[in-house]
Formats: C-alpha cells, structure tokens, sequence
C-alpha cells in the first residue's frame, strides 16, 4: 500500500516536472497536419517540409499550386523530433526556406 503511494505520488512529480523540460526532452512530436497559409499575391508552386539532419526524409509535399490567399493543411508522413526544413518556391521565383520547431509551431504563414 505504501509503494502504491509512493508511486502515485512519483508519478504526479513527473508529470508536474515534465511540463517544464524543452520539447524535446520530452519525446515530444510535431502535430501530425500542418497548415500552410499563402498570404503573398502570387501562387505557391512548390513546398516540401522534410526532417533536418545529414539525412533529410520528405515528410509533406504540397501536391498542387496555392493561390494566394488561400491556405492547405499537409499531413506528415511519420514524423520524428520536432526540427524541419521548409522550402517553398513562388510562381514569380521566388523561394523561401527555414528550419522550423514543429512541436511548436502548427501554422507557416509565407508572406512578402
């Protein structure tokens, strides 16, 4: 009985300590869908969201052109760890690309 206490109470400590540690120390993983917003005035003509390290994995893709202003929620394929590259590419050539905390941040807004 008193093990089961104890266990009760180490159990409730870890959790109370685990919403102070980093994402990361948590095991925690990114949302499984993420929202792509276009608020530039030409389309988005390519995205790609893939894990970061040596080894890049393609995780989402955007399958069609965005017009501007609309926005497109993406579904990660087995997403692992919280840190990404985005790259997107504009009809008019222009590229934007950053290296992004998933388990974070659930919406990328590409603006001018």
């Amino acid at each position: 009985m008193v093990f089961r206490k104890l266990a009760a109470i180490g159990l409730g400590l870890g959790a109370v300590l685990g919403l102070a540690l980093p994402a990361a120390a948590q095991g925690a993983r990114p949302h499984p869908q993420i929202t792509i917003n276009n608020q530039r005035s030409v389309p988005l003509s390519s995205f790609e969201i893939a894990t970061a390290g040596d080894q890049p994995r393609l995780v989402a893709k955007l399958a069609k052109p965005l017009a501007p202003g609309k926005s497109i929620t993406l579904k990660l394929d087995r997403p692992q760890g919280c840190s990404y590259t985005v790259q997107g590419r504009f009809d008019d050539d222009a590229t934007s690309d950053a290296d992004m905390d998933l388990c974070r941040d659930r919406v990328i807004r590409l603006t001018e």
